[in-house]
């Protein structure tokens, strides 16, 4: 076995941005040796008790849980699921696009976050819930797809008489639920999605849940029927970037009008945790009504963590690379110590991402410093590795966020690409379906990729339509001086896509544009529907374009709106930056990661590069992920590199890796290898300083 030194060396830093937690905890898994017990065991407690108390007396309760940025907020909700799933159902609400839209918006990823499956079992959270029921004690589900439905209907109706809103509906679709062919669509019609009718007949529905009114009382269902069960924890998290009023402040009084609607109303078994920033909560608390602020039941606050604490963070970081050494290390901190935590962090208290992007940057340091030390001791000649010194900076949190940094340094674009890698794999593997977002999320998503590459004026709202507003935007085209407008929508039903098609023409006539863009990939009916034949006529004209969207697009779209969530909530972190929106957007453009988005290219807010050498496209990701990685680490094995690549891209061989990593190593690009003559095993990839 290697040295620790030498372990250092090859292995990837334990405290990259790659391993932080942010954003929804059903689509990142949290490494249970990362968690530090004592951390916020206090709050853990707390929501533990009100979950018992639910459980017991079936009243919905809410909590405040505020915390500063780096204070672990998001961390904590993960955590809260991974311990407390056994007794709760949980789900993560994503912030909500449109107020108008906001019972919608719940219901959506209450019905989603329920299609999870917990750790440890094999059933979803709805299937468990189903299960839970009494009508569905001692029966397995092909006894029940055998069954009856309309017997099923009745059994549930005798046992919740009152207080279920459409339920001999609402019940059958549960029914279906058990049922491998309709599960889907039954799945689909719970979470509001605007059925076609013939999807409704099949469930022999009448409607679908397209009002805001048929969303709150569904949640109510769910509510009520899930008292014979487990309660349900509604996670509002990353209220930084939800919904705006006319001055630009954030629209928390729909969401707290939302909670004194579920007390009001005497919703059963849910407890609704609102995650905020302390700074937020403190600009705009006011902004609140006094009664919808006294429904909250208990404020908790994140305390910051003692150095004991920061010190168990940095010992399960460094834990795993410890026991890859032949010798054990000299301390469980090694090759950091407690005097610099001290030095740091003079009052004995700080933030946990404040510890571990100090982490980082020192881990960095060490692990160069050892490169220098062996390659002295060996003769070796290493191209400016006298220029590698050790990093002097201090993590960020405490900077001003109004003041926007310079442009991006290559080391920081070298990161920040591997952070949208991943978050766009993590995208990949979740979005499967274009019709998993609503048409106002999927147009405040453009909105957002949009006002990140500067286009200009970019306004919100073409369509004059309480309904369609929020389906559509217009900005000015960038290669003249037209003015764009923009409409999407996935709704299947065909009398609504109908009314969409009147506004469209409404606009058009009212020269609220100069070309209309229909983005839609679902479809327009036949020559023998108003709707088509209103499409037809619309884009007759060459001026306006009906765009049928990839997958592949909504990918980058929804990736990029992943990482605004977090960098206005304080959760992206870049290396050892914090980036505000302002340095995300600059790290966007700079990174030029949108420019193979074809959405964005036919509306021609990018233009994707033109290819010079065949097949280039298939290895130029491959070769960015090598070039980026090797920066991100400095200094790296050479063997770990090439395993990192393999495990991103699945059609590549250790061949061909190795060919790119040595042309990488040949060009004008700042990475060596150093001791290229040694076994694979024993070389390492550094970066050149000039």
């Amino acid at each position: 076995m290697a040295s620790i030194e030498q372990v250092i060396q090859r292995e990837t830093n334990p405290f990259d941005a790659e391993t932080f937690w942010s954003g929804n905890f059903w689509q990142e898994k949290q490494n249970p040796t990362f968690t530090v017990e004592s951390i916020h065991q206090e709050a853990v407690e707390a929501i533990d008790q009100l979950i018992h108390l639910i459980a017991q007396d079936r009243r919905t309760r809410t909590i405040l849980l505020e915390g500063e940025t780096g204070s672990g907020k998001t961390y904590l909700l993960g955590r809260l699921k991974r311990f407390l799933n056994h007794k709760a159902f949980f789900v993560y609400v994503e912030p909500f696009t449109a107020s108008e839209y906001i019972w919608r918006h719940i219901l959506r990823y209450t019905v989603d976050s329920l299609l999870e499956v917990p750790e440890g079992e094999e059933d979803s959270q709805l299937l468990i819930w189903l299960k839970g029921l009494s009508h569905f004690e001692h029966r397995s589900i092909l006894d029940l797809i055998r069954g009856d439905r309309q017997l099923f209907i009745r059994h549930l109706r005798d046992t919740y008489s009152t207080g279920i809103y459409n339920a001999n509906e609402f019940f059958g679709v549960l029914y279906d639920l058990t049922n491998p062919k309709l599960s889907r669509l039954a799945c689909e019609w719970l979470r509001g999605d605007d059925l076609d009718e013939e999807s409704l007949k099949i469930l022999r529905v009448q409607h679908s849940i397209d009002t805001e009114d048929a969303a709150q009382k569904i949640m109510a269902n769910f509510g009520r029927i899930s008292a014979e069960t487990k309660p349900i924890v509604l996670c509002f998290d990353q209220l930084d970037n939800i919904a705006r009023l006319n001055d630009g402040a954030i629209d928390l009084q729909s969401l707290f009008s939302v909670n004194s609607a579920i007390h009001n109303q005497k919703f059963k078994n849910f407890l609704v945790l609102i995650s905020i920033i302390t700074d937020t909560w403190r600009q705009n608390a006011f902004r609140i009504q006094a009664t919808d602020r006294d429904r909250l039941d208990r404020e908790i606050q994140l305390k910051q963590i003692n150095l004991y604490q920061a010190e168990s963070l940095w010992a399960s970081r460094l834990y795993a690379l410890h026991r890859k050494s032949a010798t054990q290390p000299p301390t469980n901190l090694y090759p950091l110590d407690r005097e610099i935590l001290e030095e740091k962090f003079p009052g004995g208290k700080t933030r946990p991402r404040n510890v571990l992007i100090l982490g980082r940057q020192l881990f960095q340091d060490r692990k160069l410093e050892f490169m220098r030390q062996d390659a002295a001791a060996d003769g070796t000649a290493i191209a400016s590795i006298s220029a590698l010194a050790p990093s002097t900076s201090e993590p960020d949190s405490d900077r001003d966020d109004s003041q926007v940094s310079s442009l991006p340094s290559i080391d920081a674009i070298a990161t920040f690409k591997l952070v949208w890698l991943k978050k766009f794999k993590q995208t990949e593997s979740r979005i499967t379906r274009i019709r998993q977002f609503s048409s106002p999320e999927l147009m405040a998503m453009l909105a957002e990729t949009l006002d990140a590459l500067n286009i200009a004026e970019v306004r919100p709202r073409l369509l004059d339509s309480r309904t369609y507003a929020s389906y559509s935007l217009s900005y000015l085209d960038p290669r003249g001086d037209r003015r764009v407008g923009v409409v999407w929508s996935e709704d299947l039903n065909l009398t609504k896509f109908c009314n969409l098609m009147k506004l469209c023409q409404e606009a058009i006539e009212q020269k609220h544009c100069d070309s209309l863009y229909l983005i839609r990939a679902e479809q327009i009916g036949n020559p023998n529907n108003m709707g088509y034949k209103i499409h037809a006529q619309i884009f007759a004209d060459p001026a306006h374009h009906h765009l049928v969207p990839d997958l592949d697009s909504v990918h980058y779209l929804a990736t990029y709106h992943g990482l605004v969530n977090d960098a206005y909530s304080g959760d992206l972190v870049v290396g050892d930056r914090t980036p505000n929106i302002d340095e995300l957007k600059q790290l966007i453009q700079t990174s030029n990661l949108l420019v193979d988005c074809p959405l964005l290219d036919a509306l021609g807010a990018v233009r994707r590069p033109l290819l010079t050498e065949e097949n280039k496209h298939e290895w130029q990701p491959i070769e960015d992920f090598l070039l980026n990685r090797a920066i991100d680490q400095q200094c790296m094995a050479r063997q770990r590199l090439l395993q990192e690549a393999l495990g991103q891209f699945s059609r590549i061989d250790e061949a061909q890796i190795n060919q790119l990593i040595e042309q990488l190593c040949d060009r004008q690009n700042p990475i060596a290898i150093l001791n290229p003559q040694a076994k694979l095993d024993d070389q390492l990839v550094y970066v050149i300083r000039d």
